[in-house]
């Protein structure tokens, strides 16, 4: 090898070193919790080296009594440096294995504390946890915790509703907000309109939010249940904010004289006019799933129609956005209702193999299984039903209407 190539070398491995001394120096004075002590102790061992390599080495290496006195000096200048480095030595070998259950040196996540405005909250100062919580949320804008306790406070203990709803809505209209945390808060906002000022129009409109925002999804069709049954709500409602008079009739005389008191029991609606009353609701409403049940139910076991009652329960097993245990539950009644109503062991067979290639993988799977091997002997379990005279109602009630409509 050259000289000049030797040299090079030499100068780059120089740098190298300086450099990575450099930085090493630079990233322990970040670390430090005392930056001038750092450095006192990095200007302290340059001193300290350049005496050992000025004064120490040339003894040791003189030879004679002289080395003696060297080696001596040596144990001396190592201990001094011990006593000076003792605490990083110490830290450089602990910190590994500490950092394994207290985490290192990381500095801990950021994160908004809420425990002050609890607090005041608690000790009746709404107005005070109010102020905290819009300080937190002005360094972490998004934190859904934060939302909803400012959110709680205005609708519960402020009595300020819209000022709770403009909360939640600018919330919701973030795009970083995350679709379960946005159908929480609108499912909460509905369920305040509801609660505290009987509002059904805007908890509806608070629904109609979630099945916009979430077109076909379980959240959308929850939603669109809920939203059927939003009627029966405001009846509650309306009778707990203005109580009507009941006129009661007068009770019957001499009632532990009667020979029967079999005319007193209330009289149960007629199937046909309960299933025109659902019909009339499934126009309205295609995807309340449990009153298109109850119809289906009324169509297999009033009027014995198989054909009707099929018909309602596959518009349910056919809407994807059900959840698998529900389909599973409705191919179930429907095989009931097949093994009840006459029809033969191939179509229940078809109707329980269904849920098995639908859902291989899930328990409802192995349930189907296990029915589908005692068939025979539901089969042959099976009594003679008897036909009931259907009478007056019309035959294709359930046809009224066509397929749902999407709202």
């Amino acid at each position: 090898m050259s000289q000049t190539l030797h040299n090079i070398l030499n100068m780059a491995l120089s740098l190298f070193g300086l450099g990575f001394i450099g930085w090493l120096f630079w990233r322990s004075l970040k670390k430090s919790d005392d930056p001038p002590k750092l450095i006192f102790k990095w200007l302290l061992t340059i001193l300290l080296v350049a005496a050992y390599v000025l004064i120490i080495m040339p003894i040791v290496k003189g030879g004679g009594y002289g080395a003696i006195g060297g080696i001596f000096m040596t144990l001396v200048w190592g201990n001094i440096m011990y006593l000076i480095w003792r605490h990083s030595i110490i830290d450089l070998v602990a910190n590994p294995l500490a950092s394994l259950y207290d985490g290192g040196n990381e500095p801990p996540e950021p994160k908004p504390a809420y425990s002050s405005a609890l607090a005041k909250r608690k000790s009746n100062h709404p107005l005070e946890a109010v102020v905290v919580i819009r300080e937190q949320l002005a360094k972490f804008p998004n934190d859904f915790e934060g939302v909803m306790l400012l959110a709680n406070i205005q609708a519960e203990d402020l009595n300020d509703l819209p000022g709770a709803e403009i909360t939640l809505n600018n919330f919701c209209n973030s795009p970083e907000a995350p679709d379960r945390q946005v159908v929480a808060a609108l499912t909460q906002l509905a369920d305040w309109h509801l609660k505290i000022t009987a509002d059904v129009e805007a908890a509806r409109a608070a629904l109609r939010q979630l099945v916009e925002r979430f077109p076909d999804t379980e959240i959308a069709l929850r939603a669109e249940q809920r939203l059927a049954h939003l009627g029966e709500t405001e009846k509650i409602l309306l009778n707990h904010h203005d109580p009507q008079a009941i006129a009661v009739p007068e009770g019957v005389k001499n009632i532990g004289l009667l020979d029967s008191t079999e005319f007193l029991k209330p009289k149960e609606i007629e199937p046909g006019k309960l299933a025109a009353v659902y019909v009339k609701h499934l126009e309205q409403h295609p995807h309340d799933s449990e009153v298109r049940e109850k119809l289906a139910l009324i169509y297999a076991r009033d009027f014995k129609r198989l054909d009707l009652a099929t018909m309602e329960l596959e518009q349910l097993i056919n809407e994807a956005r059900h959840s698998p245990k529900q389909i599973a539950g409705w191919l179930n009644q429907l095989a009931n209702f097949q093994i009840e109503l006459g029809a033969d062991v191939a179509t229940v067979t078809a109707t329980l193999e269904k849920i098995v290639e639908d859902f291989p993988d899930l328990p409802v799977a192995e349930i189907a299984l296990r029915r589908l091997a005692r068939l025979r002997q539901e089969f042959a379990g099976k009594q003679e039903t008897p036909k009931l005279k259907i009478g007056v109602y019309e035959q294709n009630i359930g046809l009224k209407y066509g397929p749902p409509r999407q709202q």
